[in-house]
């Protein structure tokens, strides 16, 4: 168990140095820092002082060896479009994007593993059937269409959700939450539906596909032969089985979730590091879109690693392989 933790852990370092590398390369060849500072009336001393300021006239290896270093201590630098501490404007984004993400995940695993269960056990009923249809249009329709369409009805036409905005917050400490007030909880039902659809359509034809195979399998057939109840095999036995890959994908949608809210958070108007992240691209913010990718890369990372250490505790075949293998 240990040489895996350390294996696993020392794959996570190396992902984490190859995207470093990346966010470095932007700073190398995605425009200059020091004409957006200056701007293009700047004398050439002026350049190259502030160039000597910089570390830009340092080598490349040099260069990225003092970004690893500021990396690892959550410093970007200062954002080229506000003028503040890219690590400060990202603290005071990230609560926005969690929550929304952390309500979408839950959203989609409590009613796309229920749906998926009563897809696969009732398969001929037009219900069964209904959730099918329905989950072939929420793979097939691109987030930001979902998004307006939800914003015409609820909003628009009806009126019963805003279409913008997070709504009142409380800070607890550092932290931003909009969970604790009526205002917040109002302005997540829209973003939160939109950002769920797509992830609860997966898990439901996720949960389906994989009951169906448990059910053929032979422990299963024994099981019946043993005279159990259907509710002891369905539920007892199979469903069992059939939350241990699943549990592997919506783990990793988790981390998908946060890095792709951003055209939620854009059609939304949500403060988070989304739309943090297209405001930096429209303005060649390089520091910030650095910062966001490394962020990112490190969610995906940690979630990642979470859950194959869940997976290798709870599936035993693993733990027998990994014993047979020494």
């Amino acid at each position: 168990m240990l040489a895996y933790i350390l294996r696993r852990l020392a794959q996570a370092v190396l992902v984490m140095v190859c995207v470093a590398l990346i966010a470095f390369m932007l700073f190398q060849y995605v425009g200059d820092p020091v004409v957006f500072l200056l701007g293009q009336d700047a004398s050439p001393q002026q350049i190259r002082d502030l160039r000597a300021d910089l570390g830009l006239d340092r080598s490349f290896f040099v260069q990225f060896w003092h970004f690893l270093q500021n990396a690892v201590q959550g410093e970007f630098g200062l954002s080229l479009r506000q003028g503040a501490k890219v690590s400060r404007l990202m603290a005071e984004r990230f609560p926005a994007t969690f929550e929304l993400s952390l309500v979408a995940a839950l959203l989609a695993l409590l009613l796309g593993i229920p749906m998926g269960v009563y897809a696969a056990l009732k398969r001929g009923s037009f219900l069964s059937q209904l959730f099918m249809t329905v989950s072939l249009l929420g793979v097939s329709l691109p987030t930001f269409l979902i998004g307006i369409l939800l914003i015409l009805v609820f909003s628009v036409n009806l009126g019963l959700f805003p279409s913008f905005g997070r709504g009142d917050v409380l800070q607890l400490g550092w932290w931003s939450t909009g969970l604790l007030t009526w205002q917040g909880w109002h302005h997540m039902v829209l973003p939160a539906t939109t950002l769920a659809i797509f992830q609860l359509t997966l898990v439901m034809r996720l949960v389906r596909a994989e009951m169906l195979e448990v059910l053929r399998t032979d422990y299963i057939k024994f099981a019946r032969a043993r005279g159990l109840s259907n509710r002891a095999v369905y539920f007892g036995h199979a469903l069992k089985n059939t939350l241990v890959p699943v549990m592997t994908i919506t783990g990793l949608q988790l981390g998908g979730l946060i890095a792709f809210a951003i055209i939620t958070e854009t059609v939304f108007q949500w403060p988070g590091m989304g739309l943090l992240f297209i405001q930096a691209v429209t303005f060649a913010d390089i520091p910030v879109m650095a910062a966001y990718l490394c962020l990112i890369a490190l969610i995906f990372v940690v979630i990642n690693l979470v859950v194959d250490l869940l997976y290798f505790v709870v599936d035993p075949r693993l733990r027998m392989e990994k014993s047979g293998a020494h």
